[in-house]
């Protein structure tokens, strides 16, 4: 029986010992295809498909073979770390350090992803580990430090008030707000949702590719549902991260192109708006290093600077923080914000508060867990002083993208908190606070804003700025109790006009507000307020106030000299008209002669009826039965109604200056220049003039 059994059963034992064999063969084939697989989608920045192919060659390795379960355990942990799968990554590299991996990197990453899971004391533990072997990585002590203060930080929450936006969410990802408007009444951001344009899915996230959407407010300032942006700058690549210039007019967003055979690098792309749309998006030439990536972008707020996100050699490693001049011609240069900005971590996501204070996120500084929200305020001495904004704010997650309302501490930020996909979503933030601001407009005196101008914002504290006007003429900007301020509202073509203000101490948020109404230099301008005895040319106690303005205004800009006219209505003969005028003129300049104004810079003329008013536009709105160049002589007035005659008179019984020159004080060589100058301009250029 045995012989028997041998006989039959040993072509079958064999044939079985075979099919193992190549079974163990082919098995160990497909691990190693699946893991090169891997390899290649790794290393074109396809995290989400490469972490498909580790997971498929782990579980076809033998247990038995450690190492090389240990190597891709250790690769899928890199890969879900990338597309925040937190959870994965934790247990991907639990099992790259159980099966003792030799990289001491799966410690190192095992002790940042229980951080942000946060699982403290697992993590100050495996921090420990890791230190005893590198004890001098920055970022690991940096880990151990967050480890200790993110429970105290949690324990004794500050007054941030968070809460989840669900109007904005979809069931994917949406981060990168950004608020855009005069009144902040319009709100970008970036979405994986299904209405984004194109089915494919990334190989980066697992995702479809983002786009960028809107939500805008109602006429009761509530927000509508976000919508598709209507526009070129979606494409069918990943877009996002975007921000605008202070007025609004360019947009700069990144935008991430896919190519089957290269390396997935981030751009900075512009786009301009005309009227309520965006032009087809061009490629921002930041740098010639093309092997690295740029995002992230942030324009400062005087407009100067375009801040963004890159790993271009010379930082401090990771992603790091740079600028770049903005130019006509396009960017001039590039620079590294440095420490204490950068670290060997990743800064990401810049961004800034009209105040000109940087909020940024990273996971190189002592945080919570992941990326956290750091502010970073300018210093004459330290360059920036650097705070983390801590709990509620921060969580254990990533936390990122802050876009602030006006001058406000509240708004929008993004964070994947309490998501298990890690998909992040759009939380409004907002730190009660008290907020003394000083808002301006500059504009023509007797017409309209001046978006062109500028205003100078001196203060005994030290400060010196220059502050932009909006397109409205308008500016807003936070002021210090206790400080003395001194502004000069300027635009070319126009007397300056100073204020000054003492801002106090106070308990409750205030806003002061300043006119600048700038004289043109071209044109007559009528001095609003100024009154004489009936026929006569006395100037009455009333026309005081407007007088010293008028004494003020010269001796702020000291290098003019005025024409200083009075008219007449038609009533009365032209003799008389025109003597009673030139009286009244001498008044006003003989009063400004008394409060300290040089004669040689004042010159009296009586037009009488000789020079009736031109109607501009401005009068059109409040003197409906007008038009824009009706000029008002004699018949006109005649044809009119009684009342309307009437206004129309007083409209011509106006005293008036023009300025003559303005290079009084200058030496005689600026003079001749400036009369040459004259018989080729109209208009003569305005010196500007501080004090």
């Amino acid at each position: 029986m045995i012989a028997k059994y041998y006989r039959i059963s040993h072509p079958t034992a064999l044939m079985l010992a075979l099919l193992v064999v190549t079974l163990l063969f082919v098995s160990c084939s497909n691990d190693n295809i699946a893991f090169n697989k891997g390899e290649q989608h790794y290393a074109l920045g396809e995290y989400y498909q490469a972490a498909t192919y580790y997971k498929k060659a782990y579980s076809r390795t033998s247990p038995k073979d450690k190492p090389k379960r240990a190597l891709r355990a250790f690769k899928m942990g890199e890969c879900y770390r990338h597309i925040n799968y937190t959870q994965k990554a934790l247990a991907a590299y639990q099992n790259a350090v159980r099966y003792k991996i030799q990289d001491s990197t799966a410690l190192f990453q095992l002790a940042r992803l229980q951080l942000k899971a946060g699982q403290y004391k697992q993590a100050a533990e495996n921090f420990q580990l890791y230190l005893q072997k590198d004890p001098g990585n920055e970022l690991a002590r940096s880990g151990q430090l967050s480890a200790e203060l993110a429970p105290q930080w949690k324990a004794a929450p500050n007054l941030y008030k968070i809460k989840k936006e669900q109007l904005f969410n979809s069931r994917r990802a949406d981060y990168s707000p950004m608020l855009l408007g005069d009144e902040s009444d319009q709100l970008y951001l970036t979405s994986t949702r299904n209405q984004a344009k194109g089915d494919e899915i990334s190989g980066i996230t697992g995702a479809k590719y983002a786009d960028m959407f809107v939500a805008r407010k109602d006429e009761n300032k509530k927000w509508k549902q976000v919508e598709e942006i209507e526009s070129e700058i979606n494409s069918d690549y990943d877009e996002g991260a975007c921000c605008f210039s202070p007025d609004g007019k360019t947009m700069y967003f990144t935008r991430c192109s896919s190519d089957p055979d290269y390396p997935r690098y981030a751009e900075i792309w512009e786009s301009a708006r005309s009227d309520a749309s965006w032009s087809a998006p061009k490629k921002c030439e930041i740098s010639k290093d093309t092997l690295s990536s740029y995002a992230h972008p942030a324009v400062s707020p005087d407009g100067e600077w375009l801040y963004f996100v890159s790993d271009m050699p010379g930082g401090e490693g990771g992603f790091d923080i740079w600028r770049t001049r903005i130019v006509s011609s396009g960017f001039g240069g590039v620079e590294n914000l440095g420490r204490p900005i950068n670290t060997p971590g990743d800064e990401m996501f810049p961004t800034f508060r009209p105040t000109g204070d940087l909020y940024f996120s990273s996971d190189g500084h002592p945080g919570m867990g992941g990326l956290d929200i750091l502010k970073a305020t300018p210093d004459s001495i330290k360059g920036w002083i650097v705070e983390n904004q801590q709990f509620p704010l921060n969580s254990s997650a990533d936390d990122f993208g802050m876009t602030f309302e006006g001058l406000h501490n509240r708004g929008f930020f993004c964070s994947n908190r309490n998501d298990g996909k890690g998909w992040e979503h759009i939380f409004s933030f907002e730190l009660p606070e008290i907020l003394q601001t000083v808002t301006g407009w500059v504009y023509e005196k007797d017409g309209y804003e001046l978006p062109e101008g500028l205003v100078y914002m001196v203060g005994n504290d030290g400060t010196n700025e220059k502050v932009s006007v909006k397109g409205d003429g308008s500016f807003t900007k936070v002021i210090k109790p206790g400080v003395d301020y001194v502004f000069l509202g300027t635009c070319k073509g126009y007397l300056n006009v100073k204020q000054q203000l003492r801002v106090e101490q106070s308990e409750e948020s205030e806003e002061y507000t300043l006119q600048f109404p700038l004289p043109p230099i071209n044109v007559p301008v009528i001095i609003d307020n100024i009154f004489y005895e009936f026929d006569k040319a006395t100037l009455t106690p009333e026309s005081t106030e407007a007088l010293d303005r008028l004494v003020v205004m010269l001796n702020e800009n000291p290098n003019i000299t005025i024409e200083l006219s009075s008219h007449c209505d038609y009533r009365g003969n032209d003799v008389y008209n025109q003597r009673l005028a030139q009286r009244r003129a001498e008044s006003v300049v003989n009063y400004l002669i008394e409060h300290g104004i040089n004669s040689d810079r004042l010159t009296a003329v009586g037009y009488g009826e000789e020079r009736p008013k031109v109607i501009t536009k401005k009068l059109v709105e409040t003197h409906k039965f007008l038009a824009e160049g009706d000029t008002l002589t004699e018949p006109f007035i005649l044809k009119l109604k009684e009342e309307e005659q009437e206004i129309c008179n007083a409209l011509n019984r106006r005293t008036e200056f023009k300025v003559l020159r303005t290079t009084y004080g200058t030496t005689f060589e600026e003079y001749k220049q400036e009369n040459a100058t004259k018989q080729e301009e109209e208009v003569p250029e305005e010196e500007e003039t501080w004090y």
